[in-house]
């Protein structure tokens, strides 16, 4: 098992494929692409998020409260074993600072964890802190797997910060049945075809030349939840409001 714990704010972008291409190409001389996105290459994510029989995680978290926490189980590949690796995090945000807490677990640990109480096996001080951390929010809180999240980023990073970064999230798919890693990538998209959700991840300010480049394109920030805005669609959808169905 392994930790990755850090703080930092993050502010979003919904822009358009044209405003994409225009940022990509302006960004050259400022960043370097992420070691996973040589070659304007993307890598996939895919996430299942947990909450209450009557979805009070995120209702709570899209009514903007200083305090909000959700927990999600994480993969950078559709697992095909109960021995593949995965991220189970705890994300919280306290007055706009995002701080994640997340362990390394196989599927089995992490499915174990969650759906049976049985605690991973740790001999490192940190790892057993956060698996307390998830430990107490499970004891608290009766939560389900509920939304599966995947999509695919393109990602940089600043060349003279490194906590500077810049991802980009296309083909948003999400699905509230089939909840596991396991079924792979489809579902209906949340950002919409030729769109991309643009994350700006920051411990300070934003440098100079990147607001130059926003305001040279009219790119603005918005209030974006790929899970918030899945929640809206969901309710939309027991209204008889169907969005089509995708698959990656």
């Amino acid at each position: 098992m392994a930790i990755k714990s850090f703080k930092r704010y993050e502010k979003k972008f919904l822009i358009s494929k044209m405003q994409y291409e225009q940022l990509i190409s302006r960004l050259s001389q400022y960043v370097n692409s992420d070691k996973y996105c040589k070659n304007n290459n993307t890598y996939s994510i895919y996430n299942i998020y947990f909450d209450t029989k009557n979805n009070d995680v995120i209702r709570h978290s899209i009514s903007k409260p200083f305090y909000k926490e959700k927990l999600r189980l994480r993969s950078y590949k559709t697992p095909t074993s109960l021995d593949d690796m995965v991220f189970l995090e705890l994300k919280k945000k306290i007055n706009g600072i995002v701080s994640k807490r997340r362990v390394v677990l196989t599927l089995g640990e992490a499915y174990d964890f969650v759906y049976k109480n049985i605690r991973p096996l740790s001999d490192d001080y940190i790892n057993n802190q956060v698996i307390d951390e998830i430990q107490y929010y499970l004891s608290k809180n009766k939560v389900y797997p509920t939304v599966y999240i995947g999509y695919e980023r393109n990602a940089f990073f600043a060349k003279d910060d490194p906590d500077f970064r810049i991802t980009f999230d296309s083909r948003v798919l999400t699905r509230r049945t089939n909840l596991t890693l396991e079924k792979g990538c489809f579902g209906d998209d949340v950002v919409g075809e030729g769109r991309y959700l643009m994350e700006v991840k920051i411990l300070g300010a934003m440098p100079l030349w990147f607001t130059s480049i926003l305001s040279d394109l009219e790119i603005y920030p918005t209030h974006f939840s790929k899970y918030g805005n899945e929640y809206m669609n969901y309710c939309l959808n027991n209204k008889k409001i169907r969005i089509g169905a995708k698959t990656c």
